[in-house]
């Protein structure tokens, strides 16, 4: 990586085809840079969460490559990981944890393995903070108790927390209300101005990503259809909001 570009992440030509030669994505490429809220946006089957894991390096991509601060996630995946965390949209098991249990644990696990454990307990507390629910429900409750839109505000609050160079959230308000939504959408934008943290998100709230996001990028089928501001996408293509301006651009691909 060009240390003077700021660019945290670099995905570069990622092909993923599955067996039976069904291309999940075809030649995604774009960059996310330092403090950046980047959103990766289409409808469900369109490559998202494909991108998310070969970006997080649990996935191998047939062809391409990512790098997160110059590292190669797939061939220095457990450096690469030091720098980076995933909060997929779905996260099971810890059901028998209470959110305070669940956040010491995977907070422990990975800062221990940047080697630095001594700022687990400072970590932990700023979580518990930032994912705005009570003290007594983080001490009490287990995880298995909670509500989707609770366990998504304590998954993101660690990924936050952790203070990566890069945080991968898929779709990070999904199953919160209004309130906690708007909540989280700002605590988002605090800490990636806020502490240089690169952020790669998707939604299926086109307004809301117009909303909170620096740049975004459209996917359909596999396929990345147009990069950029939301405001220059929808102005270029003279659309009236970001899902017109997708809408139009996906017919142009199918010609």
């Amino acid at each position: 990586m060009d240390s003077s570009s700021g660019d945290v992440l670099v995905v570069e030509g990622l092909w993923k085809v599955y067996p039976g030669g069904v291309e999940a994505l075809r030649g995604v490429s774009f960059r996310v840079r330092r403090g950046e809220v980047f959103g990766l946006v289409g409808p469900n089957g369109a490559g998202k969460t494909t991108a998310f894991r070969v970006i997080a390096g649990l996935l191998r991509p047939t062809n391409g490559r990512v790098l997160v601060d110059g590292v190669d996630v797939h061939s220095e995946t457990l450096e690469a990981r030091k720098r980076l965390t995933y909060v997929p949209e779905e996260v099971g098991g810890y059901r028998r944890l209470t959110g305070m249990e669940y956040l010491r644990f995977i907070i422990s696990v990975y800062l221990s393995a940047r080697g630095e454990a001594d700022r687990v307990e400072e970590a932990v507390e700023e979580a518990a903070r930032l994912s705005g629910l009570p003290r007594e429900v983080l001490e009490r409750r287990r995880m298995g108790d909670y509500s989707k839109g609770m366990k998504r505000r304590v998954q993101v609050s660690w990924a936050l927390a952790v203070r990566p160079s890069l945080a991968i959230l898929d779709e990070p308000t999904s199953g919160l209300d209004v309130e906690a939504s708007y909540e989280l959408r700002s605590t988002i934008r605090r800490y990636a101005s806020g502490h240089g943290i690169a952020v790669l998100l998707s939604s299926h709230d086109m307004r809301e990503v117009e909303r909170l996001c620096d740049r975004v990028a459209l996917i359909k089928d596999g396929r990345i259809v147009a990069v950029g501001e939301p405001a220059r996408i929808i102005e270029e293509t003279g659309s009236a909001d970001l899902e017109e301006a997708y809408m139009k651009l996906v017919a142009d691909m199918r010609g």
